[in-house]
């Protein structure tokens, strides 16, 4: 006896589909399956299969690209300085095998990597060390977005970061790109750090230095209109014919030459 065929889909579900592939490209139709379902199981009562997905996504393969095109092209709306961090985090495995747990955290305006810190222990209170450190040298933020990661959702970082007058946000579960902004610092920080060994934790914290040094400072964004995220932080325009944006910009010649003629090794 042949099965009844399933009745077909709403059309915001296909586009759904759609949007999940641009926005990860990388993910698999298992991995698109279970993140449609937990979103939409409960609030609108629609649950997809594997087989749905991947049929949905073998025949969508040019409105995905395009879709993805648009995405990676479009300019972000401006915000103020200190209105948005993000913060995650990323490990780095050392020539012995060691894993070693590291603290990224971004202003979502300028882009700037405010902390890229190696820690001694994932635990809630050294992260809440780390962010109050941070604060007292930047100002706090209006919101921190983070994760559903549990050190991010405990109870003691959740009253540390009310105490410092901060809003939480978190994204939802299996949504990376609601935090995509320290997404791609640390993908942007993995690149630069893969060609450079790191033997231990002192390498390490020399690399991350060394990192972010180039990031805040030397590497021009696409969406800073070719300005560097210190420069956006400080508020210098480069482009501009005034007598402190020629000043930052010789130190910026200066710096990205010494830098790219003398190499780095972090051990």
């Amino acid at each position: 006896m042949r099965r009844p065929h399933a009745p077909p889909k709403p059309e915001w579900v296909r586009r759904e589909l759609i949007r999940l592939k641009a926005l990860v490209p990388e993910a698999g139709c298992r991995t698109i399956m279970h993140t449609f379902n937990r979103r939409f199981a409960v609030r609108r009562q629609m649950t997809v299969g594997k087989t749905y997905v991947a049929e949905t996504i073998r025949r969508q393969q040019y409105a995905i690209l395009c879709l993805r095109r648009k995405l990676k092209h479009r300019v972000p709306r401006p915000i103020p300085r200190n209105l948005i961090w993000g913060m995650d985090l990323l490990t780095k495995t050392d020539t012995s095998g060691r894993q070693h747990v590291v603290l990224a955290i971004v202003d979502y305006a300028s882009r700037a990597c405010l902390c890229l810190k190696r820690l001694t222990d994932k635990s809630s209170w050294t992260i809440k060390h780390h962010l109050t450190a941070v604060c007292r040298q930047y100002g706090c933020p209006q919101m921190l977005r983070t994760d559903n990661e549990a050190v991010f959702t405990s109870g003691m970082l959740r009253i540390a970061v009310s105490l410092l007058g901060i809003r939480r946000q978190l994204s939802e579960p299996g949504c990376p790109w609601q935090n995509g902004r320290v997404e791609r610092l640390i993908g942007t920080v993995k690149r630069i750090l893969l060609p450079h060994p790191i033997e231990d934790a002192s390498s390490l914290d020399r690399a991350l230095a060394h990192t972010r040094y180039v990031y805040n400072h030397l590497r021009p964004h696409h969406h800073l209109h070719g300005r560097t995220p210190a420069e956006v932080w400080a508020g210098v325009d480069v482009f501009a014919p005034t007598r402190k944006s020629r000043r930052w910009l010789r130190r910026w010649e200066r710096q990205w030459e010494q830098t790219t003629l003398e190499g780095y090794d972090p051990g």
